[in-house]
């Protein structure tokens, strides 16, 4: 066998697995979505078919007809996620810049302190965290959501990570012309790591939009509740009714997970693997 027919071999297994684990991740959206357009019923039957008998628009439509407030859930969910995210870029463009480019007392203590907090779990320390927010009284407020999370130990290590790769040279020839620390890490640094921002601009909405346990912890008022929450509650509500409608509610859901993704999937790469080069 030649190199050249050995290639082609590895290329086809290569392309054809590619294919196959693409094919077996879409199959759960296509039966989601399918679903979601089926009546009752149909939802129902086995074995599933692909296309369903009668396409129900309907089922969109009891969606924010329901009891449930579904449209104020997602516009609170786009709130918390926005706002969030907004926070967290400031946050951790600063104290990367700072870890990275600043001298200070007790740099590596802190950032090794930063570090060390990723491996402590939100669940270890909620009953501390939930009584302070009682005690300021943001329990059933969306802002008890952002504040517990705008801190994001795993955004400065990585804006870090590619922000120690700008040059120091640009630094020093910026500080030369009379910048500040704070404009350059605006207007110099940041600019050079965008797509690091969107990199963790991307993972963190997945992250964020998703979350389930914090605004369950926090959040008990119909009107104040995020998606996760009413996709629960609506599976519940209508746990032997309309399946139809819960998986709508789904379909629903995912839509803005999917758009960022398709919209900024090459700077995930790009943002990884600028965050890499230097440590």
């Amino acid at each position: 066998m030649t190199n050249s027919t050995r290639n082609k071999i590895i290329s086809f297994s290569i392309s054809f697995m590619v294919i196959a684990a693409g094919i077996i991740v879409f199959i759960p959206f296509l039966y989601m979505f399918s679903s979601s357009m089926r009546t009752p019923a149909e939802a129902f039957k086995l074995p599933p078919a692909i296309v369903p008998e009668r396409f129900m628009i309907e089922n969109y439509i009891s969606l924010f007809q329901s009891d449930l407030p579904f449209a104020k859930m997602f516009l609170n969910s786009s709130i918390v996620t926005i706002v969030t995210i907004g926070v967290q870029i400031v946050i951790c463009s600063m104290a990367a810049y700072a870890f990275s480019k600043i001298d200070f007392v007790g740099k590596n203590f802190w950032f090794l302190a930063f570090l060390m907090s990723m491996m402590v779990p939100v669940q270890a320390t909620i009953i501390p965290v939930y009584i302070i927010m009682s005690k300021i009284h943001l329990i059933n407020k969306l802002s008890s959501v952002i504040l517990i999370s705008v801190f994001n130990a795993f955004g400065i290590f990585l804006l870090r990570q590619s922000i120690a790769s700008v040059p120091n040279a640009v630094i020093e020839a910026a500080k030369i012309d009379g910048a500040g620390h704070f404009r350059i890490c605006w207007q110099i640094t940041i600019p050079m790591v965008k797509s690091t921002i969107a990199t963790l601009v991307i993972l963190n909405f997945n992250a964020i939009w998703n979350d389930y346990f914090v605004p369950y912890i926090f959040i008990s008022k119909w009107e104040k509740m995020t998606v996760p929450l009413g996709v629960a509650a609506m599976k519940g509500y209508m746990g032997s009714g309309n399946k139809s409608v819960v998986l709508a509610g789904v379909t629903v859901a995912i839509l803005p997970i999917l758009l960022i993704f398709l919209a900024g999937q090459k700077y995930i790469v790009e943002g990884l693997t600028a965050s890499s080069v230097k440590g």
